[in-house]
């Protein structure tokens, strides 16, 4: 008789533990959330703390991303015997140093795409239409130094170096050197104006690319919540020369970390030079592809620039 109430007993707080409306589990819920959210914001005042140390801050992520297909006798399309595919790879790196009366920032962009669309009944006449071609080629580096004059405010130094490297490496090339003042309104933000700037371009046509002094100003936010790692760049330099030799470029990166330091990542850029677009249209103007009168800077607009890249990620 005992075993029986015992068993009986058992069954009913069973019962009643399985039992629970959803409102009674949700009032369980809440204060543990409370207290979650208390102690994720003391975890968030220690890193303040951390991060406003002196030393060195160190990061990399980047994007990996591609397909590959190949079709034979695939009537029903145009090209039936076909080879394609896009392979991508981005990369963002810093090394940041903080001191109590001085800064110096690192940064590093990497952007890399190659595509293949290869008719192969085409290959057997034409041998060079054969493998991967590049298609997005962007490499961008750059070093700030920064002497403190007042709470986020800082007398600097900038160099900055702007690049292909798998085609026409330093053809153009772009480098500007130039001083004058960084601001850093909030952490992570860093916004450079540099009044006295020099922009040396390296070309092999000399007579569309020029160098010349002109104004700097470089906006850089990068950071780190939880998962998601996203970095933010706008370089721009305008000419007291000629508004034709100006340039600017804006690049963005994603990345969102799914398992372990694996993600998902999104790149995207824009950039505009009237020079680059005059040295293009002259290429194709004398190779047939592009008739009317003699491209000059005084014809022609400046062409807007872009690309982007969806694929994995890994973040260091």
């Amino acid at each position: 008789m005992k075993k029986v109430i015992v068993t009986f007993s058992l069954l009913i707080l069973c019962a009643s533990a399985f039992g629970q409306t959803k409102e009674e589990l949700e009032g369980q819920m809440a204060p543990k959330k409370a207290e979650i959210g208390k102690l994720q914001g003391e975890v968030d005042a220690l890193q303040a703390q951390i991060d406003a140390l002196p030393g060195w801050r160190k990061g990399a992520f980047g994007t990996l991303g591609g397909s590959i297909s190949e079709f034979n006798n695939w009537f029903n399309q145009g090209t039936p015997n076909v080879s394609s595919g896009t392979i991508g790879i981005t990369g963002n790196a810093f090394a940041n140093l903080k001191q109590d009366k001085f800064f110096w920032n690192n940064s590093l962009n990497l952007n890399l795409s190659w595509v293949k669309f290869e008719d192969n009944d085409a290959t057997m006449v034409d041998p060079e239409t054969e493998g991967f071609r590049e298609a997005v080629d962007v490499f961008n580096i750059s070093s700030l130094y920064g002497r403190n004059i007042a709470k986020n405010l800082a007398a600097s130094a900038l160099g900055e170096y702007r690049t292909t490297i798998l085609n026409n490496f330093n053809d153009p090339g772009y480098l500007d050197l130039g001083v004058g003042v960084t601001w850093t309104p909030v952490q992570n933000l860093v916004v450079v104006v540099h009044p006295l700037n020099y922009n040396f371009v390296f070309a092999d046509n000399d007579a569309v690319f020029q160098s010349s002094l002109g104004a700097k100003i470089l906006v850089d936010y990068t950071r780190q919540i939880g998962a998601i790692n996203f970095k933010s760049n706008l370089t721009a330099f305008q000419s007291y020369e000629n508004g034709d030799l100006s340039n600017w470029q804006w690049t963005n990166a994603f990345a969102y970390t799914l398992w372990k330091k694996i993600g998902v990542g999104f790149d995207f850029g824009l950039r505009n030079s009237n020079q680059e677009t005059l040295a293009n249209s002259l290429a194709a103007f004398a190779a047939g592809d592009m008739t009317g009168e003699t491209p000059t800077f005084e014809n022609l607009d400046g062409q807007l620039q872009s690309f982007w890249t969806l694929g994995l990620s890994y973040a260091f």
